[in-house]
């Protein structure tokens, strides 16, 4: 190939200014740094409001520090698909081993996973080179069922979508819209091959169906599922396809997987899933990279496995780039984003300012790894590093370092060895080694990993609900760096939680599982003294890690109004200049946040439902996630790790006038905000009440923009059914806000 420094990139990283951001992020920063340095020159900290104010501002300015210092170099990534098969011809193309996971059947339906599954075996990339692994934590026979089903209607759906070139490889997507890329679709043959693979899909998707509402009869292959509990099972791995080339070139390898699991071990969620994963793969194909899907997240760009390599094999990327991380973007999208989770613009500036760091943070699903980094190894910059990271003698690893790094399986820790020691596997070596099963039930027993480096040093680790956070935060700990693969099309797309409460529950184990990640030995200020976590990166995982923790001053803000009015005592400044501080403060950051909503190509209901939905996302769900933290580390309850449902939206949904609509049930999630909503309006009752006027107006103004941002709870109030907030919900928010008005009560009989 030549000299390898000669040879053009293949990838190129370009960066954006984004000049307006910066400049706004700027200002609202200053503004903050003179709000705090107004309220200690004018010695106006002296009373308890005020106090609460400065602490809650300081907190406000540092969050808005590290926010800026995230987004300040954001950059992208363009790559030459063409320069990669200059250097690497197809022949010689890498093993892709790809991972999908499943937990539940009924939150996860399997009409769901198999189409996320046949899109991805449908791939631009040779069909000998891939395998595809579906881990079941549902262990249930209607998944397994599902894909066997998959495995047949992939035979013709994989040669219809690379002979007409379709884009979008997942059925249901495909059939359901109009984005028909197929250059012959004029063609009566197309029109033709298109009913007829319309017809298959339809008749699979019964299939699937009827299964899942009639139970399947337990015998033959599906015996194995005869005597399982959703908790207690042995290990079931079922080789649905395998890639013979002399028999057939058309389906990857598909592997069915159910890890072993019993009460008495911990099975460490997703993060174990993904473990069971690399061995058993490693055992039957042991690919260099591997790509992990969430079940949810169908393939939008088939080409995207070439853009990832085009990173991954790049000179440099191959000796600094632990993974390349994909955006995730979705398909749902309800009509100006009522609930706030399409997340449109936070991946342009914020994933784009991660990106121009050290690199993106690993978001669980959509993204590409090597298989030596998940080994542990550190980045190779040379034979020294690998030495010390697993004790080479001699360019061989040692047995007794595989034994108690990689466990007990020979057939396993010579795969590993095989790996690390940077050996490549031929074409012809690339058949799923059936005969393997019985290492491959071995290395996927929950009692496998005891004694051993797994969930500490080597693949996913665990600790945290937010396992892939943890994990990445781990390899950029290392020394590594990762890159977001942007490609256009978009390479992924997913479904997001159709109303509000799957959201809330959502937002709050991301919140709770990145505080645990703070609060533990893996806190990213230990990965910058005692690690190369740069020190940059380090402020961006202290931004995305501490979503939990705002909850607090954000909570405290939102009722110091309600204590002023009901107090009759100000935390605003209320004399020039000092007065027009917050005021220009609160003008800086809606423009800031509007023009990043408009840049993105959102509406301004959109932006409004955003702001709002961060509010109520804020002090409901996160306060919770750090609820469920502190629990924890009194040893008085344990995270649990919540599957957020999926579903497919139904046609008819668009006309239905209450979609967008907040439904409420009895968690206590809705407490906090429900009790905020109650303070809010006692305190402007009160203050419509009262005889003497008001200190200032200023109080008032916020008190009436934090309703606005609850409007939805206010509305809940008076509504009834699914749409109506509980009785019990309310009759304990106004126990909480009797409490907080008894407070101010006292406290204002002391100051008097």
């Amino acid at each position: 190939m030549g000299n390898e420094t000669t040879l053009p990139p293949l990838y190129q990283k370009i960066w954006q200014k984004h000049t307006f951001s910066r400049v706004m992020d700027s200002l609202i920063f200053i503004s903050l740094l003179l709000l705090i340095g107004y309220r200690v020159s004018s010695h106006n900290i002296n009373t308890f409001p005020c106090f609460i104010a400065f602490l809650c501002e300081s907190c406000f300015t540092f969050t808005c520090f590290v926010t800026i210092s995230t987004k300040w170099t954001p950059s992208y990534t363009k790559t030459y698909i063409n320069r990669l098969f200059q250097r690497v011809p197809e022949p010689e193309l890498p093993l892709l081993d790809i991972f999908v996971t499943t937990a539940d059947p009924v939150l996860e339906p399997p009409i769901i996973t198999i189409n996320t599954v046949l899109s991805l075996l449908s791939l631009d990339y040779p069909t000998n080179k891939l395998a595809c692994y579906v881990s079941d934590d549902g262990c249930s026979a209607i998944t397994f069922y599902a894909l066997v089903q998959a495995s047949i209607f992939a035979k013709i759906w994989i040669p219809f979508c690379k002979k007409y070139n379709v884009q979008v490889r997942a059925p249901f997507r495909y059939f359901s819209s109009d984005e028909d890329t197929a250059n012959d679709r004029d063609l009566p043959e197309f029109k033709q091959e298109w009913l007829r693979m319309k017809e298959e899909y339809e008749q699979l998707s019964s299939k699937i169906q009827n299964a899942a509402q009639n139970s399947i009869p337990l015998v033959g292959e599906f015996a194995a599922f005869s005597k399982t509990q959703l908790r207690n099972h042995p290990t079931i791995i079922k080789v649905i396809w395998e890639n013979n080339e002399a028999v057939s070139n058309v389906v990857p390898h598909l592997i069915y997987i159910s890890r072993e699991k019993r009460p008495q071990h911990s099975h460490h969620y997703k993060a174990g899933a993904m473990n069971v994963l690399t061995r058993v793969s490693g055992l039957m194909t042991n690919a260099p990279f591997m790509l992990n899907v969430d079940c949810d997240m169908y393939v939008s760009n088939p080409k995207v496995v070439l853009h990832a390599l085009c990173i991954l094999l790049d000179s440099k990327g191959e000796k600094e780039v632990a993974f390349a991380q994909c955006p995730q973007r979705f398909y749902d999208a309800l009509k100006d984003d009522p609930f706030g989770n399409q997340l449109v613009a936070l991946p342009l500036y914020i994933g784009s300012g991660f990106a121009g760091l050290q690199g993106i943070i690993y978001a669980g699903t959509n993204c590409f790894h090597r298989r030596k980094v998940i080994y542990g190894i550190s980045p190779d910059h040379g034979i020294e590093n690998r030495n010390k990271d697993h004790c080479f003698i001699n360019e061989t690893l040692s047995e007794k370092v595989i034994i108690q790094k990689f466990g007990a399986s020979k057939v396993f820790g010579e795969s590993a060895a095989h790996t690390l020691e940077g050996k490549t596997i031929t074409p012809n070596d690339n058949h799923c080694k059936s005969l393997d099963l019985e290492a491959a039930n071995e290395v996927a027993s929950c009692g496998y990993e005891y004694c051993t480096a797994w969930g500490k040093q080597l693949g996913w680790i665990y600790g945290s609900t937010s396992e892939d956070v943890l994990t990445g935060l781990k390899f950029h700990t290392k020394g590594w760096r990762s890159e977001l693969c942007t490609t256009d099309p978009i390479a992924f797309r997913g479904c997001t939680p159709q109303d509000n409460i799957g959201q809330m529950s959502q937002h709050k184990r991301w919140a709770s599982g990145l505080l645990d990640i703070f609060l533990s030995k893996h806190c990213p200020i230990f990965g910058t003294l005692f690690g190369k976590l740069q020190l940059r990166e380090c402020f961006a995982y202290i931004w995305i890690t501490n979503w939990a923790l705002r909850s607090i001053p954000e909570i405290c803000y939102a009722v110091l109004p309600a204590y002023c009015i009901i107090t009759n005592s100000s935390f605003l400044p209320n004399k020039e200049p000092g007065l027009w501080i917050p005021a220009t403060l609160f003008v800086l950051y809606n423009i800031s946040t509007l023009t990043e909503q408009l840049t993105s190509g959102l509406s301004i209901k959109t932006w409004w439902n955003n702001q709002r939905m961060g509010r109520i996302t804020t002090m409901n769900s996160c306060f919770f996630g750090l609820l469920t933290i502190l629990l924890k580390h009194l040893r008085i309850s344990e995270a649990v790790f919540e599957i957020t449902k999926k579903e497919q939206p139904s046609s008819s949904e668009a006309s239905d006038e209450n979609v967008g609509r907040f439904t409420f049930n009895e968690s206590p999630i809705f407490i906090p905000g429900t009790t905020i909503l109650l303070v809010q309006l006692t305190a402007l009752c009160i203050n419509l009440l009262r005889w003497q006027p008001l200190k200032g107006v200023g109080e008032v103004f916020c008190s009436a923009y934090v309703i606005m941002c609850y409007l939805p709870f206010l509305k809940g109030l008076f509504r009834k059914g699914k749409y109506g907030i509980p009785l019990s919900t309310i009759c304990k928010s106004m126990v909480l806000t009797f409490l907080f008005v008894h407070f101010c009560s006292r406290n204002t009989i002391t100051a008097s």
